[in-house]
C-alpha cells in the first residue's frame, strides 16, 4: 500500500503570520510530494475550509485535515478533525474538551521550544499531557533539536503518539519534512498509523521566522489578502 506523506502542523495567509495563499499552498504540497496535510491557521479554521475545497477541485491528490492552532490561556493547542471554530483564550482544559466534543483530536505543538512566547506553559503541559491524544515530536521551526528529543521523551513518558509539523508559513517551507506512515480515514485510524510513521527531511533554516515578522507587519500596515473578512465558521459556545 503507498504510503502517506503527511504534515500535521502548517498555516495559509488566513494566519497573520503567514504569506502562503491557499493556491500556493495546494500547489506547493503537490509539487513536493505531500499527499495529506492538517491546515491549523492561528485561531482560524476558514483558511482549512478553503483549502479542503481547493483540493478537491485539482482532483483529490491531497488529503486535508481541518485544524486550528488555538491560542489558550496559557499557550497553544491545536485541534485535528473539527467542524468548529474553537474560541481562543480558554483555560487549556477547557479547550481539550471543545476539541472532543467536536469529535477532534488534541495535539500538543512545539512544546519545549524557549524561543516562542506561544508554547504551552509548563505547569498546563503537566496538567493536561495525559488528556491529549498525540504530541508533535518534530517541529522543522525549532531551531535546536534537543525541543524535539524532549517532546519525544514527554510522549513515550504518557504513551501518546507523534506527529510532525514543518509549522510552514511560507510556500518554501511546504514539505521540508513529512511523515511517512500508512493511510487512515478515521482520527481513530490516524492515531493508529502514527505509531508506525517515519520521519524524512529535515528542519528549515531559522531565517524563515522573519517571514512570518513580515507577514505581521503586512497585516499591521493593512496590507491584508482581499478575502480578509470576518470569518465564516460558527463559533462554539
Amino acid at each position: 500500500m503507498p504510503k502517506l506523506r503527511a504534515d500535521f502542523h502548517s498555516h495559509t495567509n488566513y494566519s497573520r503570520d503567514s504569506v502562503i495563499s491557499p493556491r500556493s499552498f495546494i500547489e506547493g504540497c503537490l509539487r513536493k510530494g505531500v499527499n495529506c496535510v492538517a491546515v491549523t491557521d492561528h485561531n482560524e479554521i476558514e483558511g482549512a475550509f478553503v483549502i479542503e475545497k481547493l483540493a478537491q477541485e485539482a482532483g483529490g491528490g491531497l488529503k486535508v485535515i481541518v485544524g486550528e492552532e488555538v491560542k489558550t490561556a496559557e499557550g497553544e493547542i491545536i485541534g485535528l478533525f473539527l467542524k468548529e471554530l474553537v474560541p481562543r483564550g480558554m483555560t487549556p482544559e477547557e479547550t481539550i474538551r471543545c476539541i472532543h466534543e467536536q469529535g477532534g483530536l488534541v495535539v500538543i505543538p512545539h512544546p519545549y521550544d524557549v524561543f516562542r512566547r506561544s508554547v504551552i506553559k509548563r505547569d498546563a503541559l503537566e496538567r493536561i499531557k495525559g488528556e491529549v491524544d498525540a504530541v508533535e515530536g518534530f517541529n522543522c521551526r525549532n531551531i535546536l533539536a534537543r525541543h524535539d528529543e524532549k517532546a519525544r521523551d514527554l510522549a513515550r513518558g504518557v504513551a501518546k503518539p507523534l506527529t510532525l509539523g514543518t509549522d510552514a508559513h511560507s510556500p518554501w517551507e511546504l514539505g521540508g519534512a513529512v511523515l511517512e506512515m500508512d493511510d487512515f480515514e478515521t482520527p481513530q485510524e490516524l492515531l493508529q498509523a502514527l505509531a508506525g510513521g517515519r520521519i524524512v527531511g529535515r528542519r528549515s533554516l531559522p531565517v524563515v521566522h522573519w517571514i512570518s515578522t513580515y507577514a505581521k507587519v503586512r497585516w499591521r500596515l493593512g496590507l491584508r489578502p482581499t478575502y480578509a473578512s470576518p470569518p465564516r465558521a460558527r463559533i462554539r459556545n
